[in-house]
């Protein structure tokens, strides 16, 4: 099944909002309904592919001459325009088309992914990867002029092997996580990567991006899973990991990771993988204050026992409900206050046994209160829904979107309040007060992450309103000491800032990769590093 085109997901779970929260959208952020609703799929205009029939017969070639897997008609194109940010699905509700890739190649191996970029080379063709389509930083559409290919993985979606002596399976890229838990789950293991965008986010991508899934705090990012990558470049395979760890000269997995389709498309992942955990539990902890539940995350990061699931609610989005987002609004009726924390354990039942006993006197001794077992039992039971409410945010007249950083525990505090306020005075001079939310969903021993949720009016222009928005929050994390992006990775929104991260002479060093394994600058131009 194909996700929704111009929102997220399986349109069949779509949910209106609640009434409480419609009328605290109307009451205090002024939203107002929209005018006109979404342009449906078969009113969208799309032009004509400029691909030309020499550099199509090239494609389907180079798939082994299915013709059926080079698509350039409307709806194939139309699903793959951009990803998944805000500022995306407005302007695809509008039947805005810009950025529309003039075909979808599928390949079936690694060998013709490499036919692909030499066709593609051979015909000045651009060409971004697209896995599960979930980007929601603009790294699905190139930041310069011209036609590019969509490269589509999703036939690429086989196990291609399990080590059960050294725990590692090898994994194609096109692999949607439910997939790949499900082949895992056939031998009895699991990876343990769970981020929001689960449903439908690819192995490939989670490579490409650093994603960090919503059990990173017993499991580990991404990123710290990956034992062996390999790429294909225009300039042929780049294979990395022959070991666990290596003291062989710098580590090149670390280079392919986070690449985002700059420097090549990945065709396998070799990850290490664990036994599927017997026992799974999550409860919930509250604070008086997100300063005070902020404290006791460090303690159990730096210190220990380390639960599988931590995560820390501020005292907007806990009294919003936003941490269990299929009962949102359940706790403005009942004037919740203070900050909730969902933590989860996740392992045999005597490992969670002493490990809960051991963080509930740590969580005690810092000022929590338990709060029984539904609070984390609702969370995991909506842990893939915020997408989905984000959709009915839009269709209400709302505008809804994240953004997320993270620094040592040191700068936290004041990086917290320095994004919310440069939120909200942008937002507000601009007569769209907004709701702020925040909560720590990654932790460890020397910092943690800071994921906001930012709900407010549209204005007059919803695209050009955010942007601002977002221009002045990014400029308020490199001031505060942040990082542009802790998961959700650079894409075209966040590449600038990042320039300014690296500085001059890392991005001149990532410029000298990208010259030897993509010479004609041919694969994501301007995402990741600004285009030639």
């Amino acid at each position: 099944m194909d996700m929704l085109w111009n929102g997220w997901g399986d349109p069949a779970r779509a949910t209106a909002l609640p009434d409480t929260v419609t009328g605290l959208l109307r009451e205090l952020l002024g939203v107002k309904p929209c005018e006109s609703a979404a342009l449906p799929l078969a009113e969208v205009d799309v032009p004509e592919s400029p691909l030309g029939e020499a550099a199509r017969s090239a494609l389907a070639l180079a798939v082994g001459g299915r013709g059926e897997d080079v698509r350039t008609d409307a709806e194939s194109r139309i699903r793959h325009t951009r990803g998944k940010s805000t500022p995306d699905l407005l302007r695809m509700r509008t039947g805005d088309t810009a950025g529309t890739p003039a075909a979808v190649v599928l390949p079936d191996s690694h060998d013709e992914v490499l036919a692909v970029l030499a066709a593609c080379a051979e015909h000045r063709l651009a060409l971004v990867p697209f896995g599960g389509g979930t980007s929601v930083v603009g790294g699905l559409a190139p930041g310069r002029e011209g036609a590019f290919v969509a490269l589509d993985l999703r036939r690429m979606n086989r196990l291609l092997d399990l080590d059960e002596v050294s725990r590692t399976a090898t994994l194609q890229p096109g692999l949607r996580a439910p997939e790949a838990e499900a082949l895992l789950a056939e031998h009895g293991y699991t990876l343990g990567h769970f981020p929001q965008s689960y449903e439908w986010a690819t192995v490939g991508g989670f490579a490409a991006t650093r994603s960090s899934g919503q059990a990173s705090a017993g499991y580990g990012r991404f990123d710290e899973m990956v034992l062996g990558l390999t790429l294909a470049t225009p300039e042929g395979t780049l294979d990395t990991g022959r070991a666990p760890r290596s003291a062989a000269g710098p580590d090149l997995r670390q280079l392919v990771l986070g690449s985002e389709g700059a420097f090549g498309v990945i065709t396998s992942v070799t990850v290490r993988v664990r036994p599927v955990p017997p026992v799974r539990r999550y409860e919930g902890w509250r604070f008086a204050s997100f300063d005070e539940g902020a404290a006791a995350l460090r303690r159990l990061a730096q210190d220990g026992p380390r639960p599988t699931v931590l995560r820390l609610s501020d005292e907007t989005e806990t009294l919003i409900g936003l941490a269990q987002p299929d009962a949102i609004g359940a706790s403005l009726e009942q004037q919740d206050t203070g900050c909730l924390a969902v933590v989860g354990f996740e392992g045999t039942e005597e490992d969670t046994v002493h490990r809960r006993e051991g963080a509930a006197a740590v969580l005690r001794e810092s000022g929590g209160t338990f709060a029984g077992d539904e609070p984390g039992e609702r969370w995991a039971h909506g842990r893939y829904s915020a997408p989905y409410l984000r959709d009915s945010l839009l269709d209400a007249g709302a505008l809804a979107e994240t953004l997320e950083t993270a620094a040592y525990w040191s700068r936290l505090p004041a990086l917290y309040s320095a994004v919310r306020e440069a939120l909200t005075a942008t937002l507000t001079e601009a007569g769209t007060p907004p709701l702020v939310m925040c909560h720590i969903s990654h932790v460890y021993e020397n910092g943690a992450s800071l994921y906001f949720t930012v709900v407010s009016a549209q204005g007059e222009d919803a695209v050009a309103h955010w942007t601002r928005a977002k221009h002045a929050a990014n400029e308020a994390i490199l001031a505060a000491g942040g990082t542009i992006t802790h998961h959700h990775a650079v894409g075209t929104d966040h590449r600038d800032w990042y320039v300014r991260e690296a500085g001059p002479l890392g991005v001149e060093a990532l410029r000298a990769v990208k010259r030897s394994l993509d010479p004609a600058g041919l694969l994501s131009p301007g995402v990741l590093l600004p285009a030639d």
